[in-house]
């Protein structure tokens, strides 16, 4: 759940950042893309975490 979560705001966030740095749709696809990754990244590893606390 937290996987699917983090990748979604890293997709968000991704595509706001192109969008304000004024990138065209492929810019923005990439960023989206990208950012949606290392987020997904980041949310494996909380999600090693709290699993092994509360096991």
């Amino acid at each position: 759940m937290i996987v699917i979560i983090a990748a979604i705001l890293g997709a968000i966030f991704g595509g706001v950042t192109a969008a304000r740095r004024n990138g065209n749709r492929k810019d923005i696809a990439q960023y989206a893309a990208g950012y949606a990754m290392a987020f997904v990244v980041v949310g494996m590893i909380v999600t090693v975490i709290l699993h092994r606390m509360i096991v």
